[in-house]
């Protein structure tokens, strides 16, 4: 059987899901359930369903960024999204990340029954049996697929963005990855696909650019700059300075005249 899984953090919308539907109609059975997004990340990669029916407008919870979690990890997986939240480009933003269907709150059964067909129609259409064991995600897709690349581009953005945010603070891979609801090492493997580097050299990278900026001040000691940008002694901040910038700190200060 298919293996699904609902996620709201309504009861009564998960009990009618659950028992309502005839799932053995379409090879289907409702193997778990959660009441909000990070609970049913967990779940479902406890589990790894075929199907996730989930809502996306729960307290707490980025729900594009889960989104592009669950397709960037489980590029086979089919998503159905159950929600009230009415908007338009929302929805438009889900779809291009891969969610299958996008139904408003309250749903018709058949509006329901359609979307069940169409996700198992597509599980099947990719060589997906009811009866397949689950695959582990071992591997990077690299895929020329849109929504699987989307999801990605997603993912490695907001990755960037939280960086950039946050890169003088004692940030690690684990801390990112949470942030954006992926594995440390799926994160890993998305920076190194989509950037080229490792963590330790994008987050170098980005405190590097920022202390070259605080050098221009001649006020500033260079123990100072490195603690602004998130360097816990000179040492290191010198080593690293000198491997991006190819020169010293004292050096590059003297080189932009100051």
């Amino acid at each position: 059987m298919y293996k699904v899984v609902i996620v709201d953090d309504e009861p009564i919308i998960v009990q009618g899901l659950s028992k309502a539907i005839d799932w053995s109609k379409w090879n289907c059975e409702v193997v778990g359930s959660a009441s909000d997004g990070i609970e049913g990340l967990k779940l479902v990669r406890h589990l790894l369903p075929n199907i996730l029916i989930s809502d996306i407008s729960m307290p707490n919870l980025d729900g594009l960024g889960l989104i592009a979690a669950i397709k960037s990890e489980f590029p086979n997986m089919q998503v159905t999204i159950l929600t009230g939240f009415r908007d338009f480009e929302y929805a438009r933003s889900a779809i291009e990340l891969g969610v299958t269907r996008f139904l408003l709150k309250p749903s018709k059964y058949n509006e329901l029954e359609e979307a069940i067909a169409v996700m198992t129609n597509k599980l099947a259409e990719m060589g997906i049996s009811p009866d397949d064991e689950p695959i582990l995600p071992d591997g990077l897709d690299i895929s020329e697929d849109e929504d699987i690349n989307s999801a990605n581009s997603f993912i490695v953005n907001n990755a960037m963005e939280y960086i950039r945010a946050h890169y003088n603070e004692k940030l690690k891979l684990a801390d990112v990855a949470e942030e954006i609801y992926v594995s440390q090492w799926h994160l890993s493997k998305l920076l190194n696909k989509y950037t080229g580097q490792n963590f330790s050299e994008l987050i170098n990278g980005i405190r590097i650019e920022h202390a070259k900026e605080l050098l221009r001040d001649p006020s500033m000691k260079i123990y100072d700059v490195a603690n602004e940008v998130g360097f816990v002694d000179l040492p290191h901040f010198s080593r690293v300075f000198k491997k991006i910038a190819g020169l010293s700190a004292n050096e590059y200060r003297n080189s932009v005249g100051l």
